[in-house]
């Protein structure tokens, strides 16, 4: 009942459609969505992952042990998200994906992201955890990057005590991402 059972599956379909997202993968945590998010995008060891200095540590945990290579930026001042200028700095010929953290009801200035991302051919995944239900520039959170991930630990703005969720925008990652979440991310 717990694991997949009718609860989970209609969460995520709820989920899905507040999002107006249409795949939603639960999952056992948000550091379990992060570490499919980048097992799907088959980065692999040695490349760059930019992300902000200031969050939680599973944003880059997941990229240590996945043998990639975290690349900090400064964050904003004011919202602790990440700061633009850094991040254009940040970026290498080995960066693959970034990061940007939504934080403290704080939204990351995503069209930029989004425009850098674009420039450079990145990835990017949302750190959604603190953004559930928040908005930039009148678009939900976690629905602008390849995917996201939320994360619902009793510290989020969205709890249940555990628990998170893989978002998926881009469906050329759907299967790969759910091939991993069964198989596992051992």
């Amino acid at each position: 009942a717990y694991i997949n059972g009718k609860a989970v599956k209609d969460f995520a379909q709820n989920l899905s459609t507040y999002l107006g997202i249409e795949h939603v993968i639960p999952c056992a945590n948000g550091t379990d969505a992060l570490q499919i998010a980048m097992m799907a995008l088959d980065l692999q060891p040695g490349d760059e992952v930019i992300t902000p200095s200031f969050t939680y540590i599973a944003t880059t945990e997941v990229v240590a042990l996945l043998k990639l290579k975290p690349v900090f930026v400064d964050v904003d001042p004011v919202t602790y998200c990440m700061d633009i200028e850094s991040l254009k700095k940040a970026i290498t010929p080995k960066t693959k994906a970034i990061v940007p953290v939504h934080l403290y009801g704080q939204a990351a200035n995503m069209n930029a992201v989004m425009d850098i991302a674009q420039k450079h051919n990145l990835f990017v995944i949302e750190d959604n955890a603190h953004g559930l239900c928040g908005s930039y520039r009148g678009r939900l959170l976690g629905t602008f990057g390849a995917m996201s991930t939320l994360s619902f630990h009793d510290t989020k703005n969205f709890s249940c005590g555990e628990g998170g969720a893989l978002i998926i925008n881009d469906p050329a990652l759907v299967e790969r991402a759910e091939i991993i979440r069964e198989k596992g991310t051992n």
